[in-house]
């Protein structure tokens, strides 16, 4: 086998690896602004919802990834209560094709940071003394494919508009 036969075969077995080498809170805070009225009154809050994540390269295979939870709970136009949680997490990343990454980032890591966002906003509303709030599963793959596609659709936009612009 030549040389460069055996430098492909070894390419070839490289395969991509993502391991998780730390989860940790990021930051948290807990608002009860019109506590303690807010328990007197009858439980039927509207919960909003808002979540992103972001990722930043620390290294050449070693990623910071942060899952960031909004919850608003709201009653007869009072805020109940409001939490923020940013979970976040380190990852070996390694042998991942560029194309895929993006992916890797915002889908398959902020999958793995969920759970554990979303016991703290369960932990916090309880401390609150609060009824538990489970949040339902979140299918990032979806989120990101449709963030993906919105990016695209306003990438054509923009190269349609910037010709448009510089005549």
């Amino acid at each position: 086998m030549t040389e460069e036969a055996q430098s492909a075969a070894a390419e070839g077995t490289e395969q991509p690896q993502i391991m998780i080498q730390r989860v940790y809170l990021k930051d948290l805070s807990f608002e009860s602004p019109n506590s303690p009225q807010s328990f007197t009154a009858e439980w039927k809050p509207e919960v909003g919802v808002d979540l992103n994540s972001q990722a930043r390269q620390l290294n050449e295979n070693t990623f910071e990834v942060v899952l960031r939870l909004t919850i608003t709970a709201m009653a007869e136009e009072k805020t109940v209560y409001l939490t923020e949680v940013q979970q976040a997490g380190l990852f070996h990343i390694a042998n991942v094709p560029k194309e895929s990454m993006g992916q890797v980032l915002g889908a398959f890591c902020p999958n793995i940071l969920f759970p554990y966002a979303r016991e703290a906003i369960d932990n916090l509303v309880q401390k609150g003394s609060f009824p538990a709030l489970m949040l339902a599963p979140v299918n990032f793959d979806a989120l990101y494919a449709q963030s993906a596609a919105q990016q695209a659709a306003s990438g054509e936009a923009d190269s349609a508009e910037k010709p448009e612009q510089t005549h």
